[in-house]
């Protein structure tokens, strides 16, 4: 972490140059510290990319000292996966639901900070690039996949009954795992809470602090060496605490 306080840029990438610099840091992540793969992944030049790279929006937070990027967002508006042909997270998880709904929704996806900016003020800064961005595109669904590291899903038994027991998205949302991975692997009255929720991954907490849900059931990610859910946020649905937390604003 820099000796002094950092001040930040955020923007979603013009150029070719802006968007490797954040499958630069996607590779440093995913593969280099989480054992991630996949077939497009370019290990010479260290980039993580994929297919859908080309269609989605990438949202950049950058050191304004330094001129890093340290945080990155993906974003996939419906008007985007139609020109690639489908969601990424269709690829685990059934979204009938939710394009059924007739409401604008964004995809997130690719969420991930240089490790020497966590804990501090980036992922701030990157969540509320990411509130206005919702507020131009006027999106009312947001959604995605996120991950625990791994896929021992034994291991991770706790933290994922946690979320089905408590925080299952009601049924005009609930999309539903393809590769189906039950989560309700241990009886509420068996939760460890406080445990299992020091297990739940900060991204995934701060969904839930929103107001988020998970859809039904994990996906066991093996090249990316994950136990993904998809999580949901439906802003209407927000209480006006949330919507402060969500953009930074206070009374």
């Amino acid at each position: 972490m820099p000796d002094t306080p950092a001040s930040f840029t955020v923007k979603i990438a013009e150029n070719d140059g802006e968007l490797r610099a954040a499958q630069a840091l996607r590779y440093d992540v995913f593969v280099r510290e989480l054992g991630g793969g996949g077939e497009m992944v370019d290990h010479a030049a260290g980039l993580e990319m994929d297919r859908f790279d080309p269609f989605f929006d990438h949202m950049l937070v950058s050191d304004d000292t330094t001129g890093e990027v340290v945080g990155v967002y993906r974003l996939l508006r419906s008007d985007q996966a139609g020109r690639a042909g489908q969601f990424y997270s269709e690829n685990e998880y059934d979204l009938a639901p939710l394009k059924a709904s007739g409401r604008k929704l964004l995809e997130l996806g690719r969420s991930c900070l240089h490790r020497d900016y966590r804990g501090g003020t980036a992922m701030f800064h990157l969540w509320n690039g990411l509130a206005d961005y919702v507020a131009q595109h006027e999106i009312e669904i947001l959604f995605g996949t996120a991950s625990f590291h791994g896929t021992d899903v034994q291991a991770l038994a706790q933290p994922l009954s946690l979320l089905h027991h408590n925080h299952l998205a009601p049924p005009e949302l609930r999309v539903r795992a393809k590769a189906f991975q039950p989560m309700d692997l241990v009886a509420p009255q068996d939760l460890d809470r406080r445990k299992a929720m020091l297990d739940v991954p900060a991204l995934i907490k701060a969904y839930l602090r929103l107001g988020g849900f998970v859809g039904e059931g994990a996906f066991v990610d093996h090249d990316f060496n994950t136990t993904d859910v998809c999580l949901i946020l439906d802003t209407a649905r927000m209480n006006d605490r949330q919507r402060r937390l969500y953009t930074g604003t206070r009374n």
